[in-house]
């Protein structure tokens, strides 16, 4: 009787394994899927919600898609910014259709499928940071908006682009006016610092990169300089987008 009633206590165990591996949402088995639609989508970049996602190569037919092994891990990725640009809606043996998206770092070199769920909207402040120090020493312009010279807000802009997807207005007025706006003592990396006569007549804008530095395009060039010298006198701060930090 003994032996009956442990051998049933490691039926019902496997049983409730079973039935905890059944709700992963993003579970995937050797055989194919049935394909359901892949497209191309606008450019939008991502950070992880989860470290335990994974991405996968996919072999896409016109009826099936099939999966691969996990080939990247995103807990070996914890300030990379992604960029997705064609998602794949999948429907699994279970009936249910899940979303991935194809996505690739900033610098190209790690891409993959991966279910959507494991990402949320946003950019790191690393990838950022990474984008704007590329330009400095480039020449200041007025109205350059690089690659090749710039002026205090064509770099904003052309940073934010690059490293976030993100549109700024194009000059350092209309990015002050747009944006929320953050006291000094909620500064955060990558968030916009603004100078001039007022809040209303603003003339120059760099991106804040922490210690009271900014990285700026200014007479001299794009260069890093302190924020709180004799000749800018800061009027306030705005923040484009939040960052993971």
């Amino acid at each position: 009787m003994r032996g009956n009633h442990h051998r049933l206590f490691k039926l019902a165990l496997l049983a409730l394994i079973g039935m905890g591996f059944g709700i992963v949402a993003h579970q995937t088995t050797a055989q194919a899927d049935t394909y359901v639609k892949e497209s191309s989508m606008t450019p939008k970049t991502y950070v992880r919600k989860s470290s335990a996602g994974a991405m996968y190569n996919l072999s896409i037919s016109s009826t099936t898609v099939s999966f691969s092994s996990k080939t990247h891990y995103l807990k070996n990725y914890a300030s990379t910014t992604w960029e997705a640009t064609k998602k794949l809606y999948d429907k699994k043996s279970n009936g249910s259709t899940y979303l991935y998206y194809y996505i690739t770092n900033k610098s190209g070199t790690v891409s993959g499928w991966i279910w959507h769920g494991y990402l949320k909207a946003g950019a790191t402040y690393a990838t950022l940071y990474g984008y704007a120090k590329k330009e400095l020493g480039k020449p200041y312009s007025y109205g350059g908006n690089g690659p090749s010279s710039f002026d205090c807000s064509g770099l904003t802009k052309y940073v934010y682009a690059k490293a976030a997807d993100k549109t700024l207005p194009r000059t350092a007025q209309s990015q002050y006016n747009t944006y929320s706006h953050v006291s000094s003592s909620k500064l955060e990396k990558g968030d916009l610092a603004f100078f001039g006569g007022s809040t209303s007549s603003i003339t120059h804008v760099g991106i804040y990169i922490g210690d009271g530095m900014m990285l700026d395009a200014q007479d001299y060039g794009v260069i890093t300089e302190a924020i709180h010298v004799s000749w800018w006198h800061v009027v306030g701060y705005a923040r484009p987008t939040t960052l993971v930090q």
